[in-house]
């Protein structure tokens, strides 16, 4: 192989066949493939090619100590079939991409010479800092084109596994929260509990089942729910304020604490289904991806889908971080 300013040329007999049933690398000419770091050590381990030379894979670790991140992705993703173009090859081939995205994956069915990618990828390390504004301006940008947006995670142990992050519009046929509900609850007679709560003590005709929790002789909302009914609008808190939004959108929240989270919303009234959705505060979010794995693999393993706030043009947008299907959830072959 010879050294180039973005990889490797590779001008063996294999390098049109690694091209035309794999989509590894990028054309160069006839039977010249000019491979990434990353592409060299996975044809080295999967396609019986050489490294460059003797030290080549510790002097690639020197000038790049992502490298071997970067190659058990591609491998997760090669071994099943798939094919993947990393994003300095997409340019090139006239393929449109967001400039976030490292890769572009097609099914083991389809060519990127001829068929645009099912989806584009991105991977981080599990102790990365979970930036949810990016992910959520980014997958609705992939999204835009019909792509899945589909993240990658590499744990210590360089095991990987596969979530697609997706913008959510959670709605219910609950209606809309009316002020004049909040006025009429506002006006009731109370008692401050502990822990921010309130107990309600007039509960007659009782303008919208979903604020509070029945209680004999009362009703008790918990602190952010009592923060919504009696602060003013402008002191509102930021939990008070996604709960307005919640229930604006037909929903019914209602604690999400066996769940590990802030909310459980309902689409339906109660009784009727499973809550579909967990809701975390911004402020008790898991703030790396090990954090947000675990969160969504909870959500998951009870049949719902985990959300995640955030504000955007002074409206609240929920970021989904969830596992794919069963037959998309890429990992690496077992080493042990």
């Amino acid at each position: 192989m010879e050294r180039h300013a973005e990889g490797w040329l590779y001008s063996g007999k294999a390098a049109d066949r690694f091209w035309s049933k794999s989509a590894i690398g990028r054309p160069m000419g006839e039977k010249v493939l000019l491979l990434a770091d990353a592409e060299v050590i996975f044809c080295n381990q999967h396609r019986h090619l050489d490294f460059p030379y003797n030290n080549w894979l510790a002097d690639s670790l020197s000038q790049n100590s992502d490298l071997l991140d970067e190659y058990m992705v591609i491998e997760a993703l090669r071994v099943p079939g798939n094919k993947v173009v990393i994003s300095a090859n997409l340019e090139h081939l006239g393929i449109d991409f967001s400039e976030l995205s490292w890769a572009a994956r097609w099914g083991s069915d389809k060519h990127p010479r001829s068929e645009s990618p099912e989806a584009e990828i991105r991977w981080f390390h599990a102790s990365s800092e979970l930036d949810v504004q990016d992910l959520h301006e980014w997958s609705v940008e992939v999204h835009s084109r019909d792509r899945i947006a589909e993240v990658i995670i590499v744990d210590d142990e360089s095991s990987v596994v596969t979530y697609r992050v997706s913008s959510s519009e959670p709605s219910g046929e609950l209606g809309r929260l009316q002020s004049r509900d909040i006025t009429q609850i506002r006006e009731r007679d109370f008692k401050p509990l502990s822990n921010g709560r309130v107990m309600i003590l007039d509960t007659d005709s009782w303008p919208d089942e979903r604020i509070g929790i029945p209680y004999p002789n009362g009703r008790i909302v918990d602190s952010i729910c009592a923060d919504m009914i009696y602060a003013d609008q402008e002191d509102r808190v930021v939990g008070s304020s996604i709960l307005t939004d919640l229930l604006n959108r037909g929903l019914h929240p209602r604690p999400g604490f066996k769940y590990g989270t802030r909310w459980r919303c309902y689409d339906k009234p109660l009784g009727e289904e499973h809550a579909p959705w967990l809701v975390v505060h911004p402020l008790e979010a898991p703030s790396d991806w090990e954090g947000a794995c675990l969160a969504s693999r909870l959500a998951a393993g009870v049949g719902k889908t985990w959300l995640h706030p955030l504000l955007e043009n002074g409206e609240w947008r929920y970021l989904s971080i969830s596992r794919p299907p069963a037959d998309s959830r890429w990992t690496n072959p077992n080493r042990r």
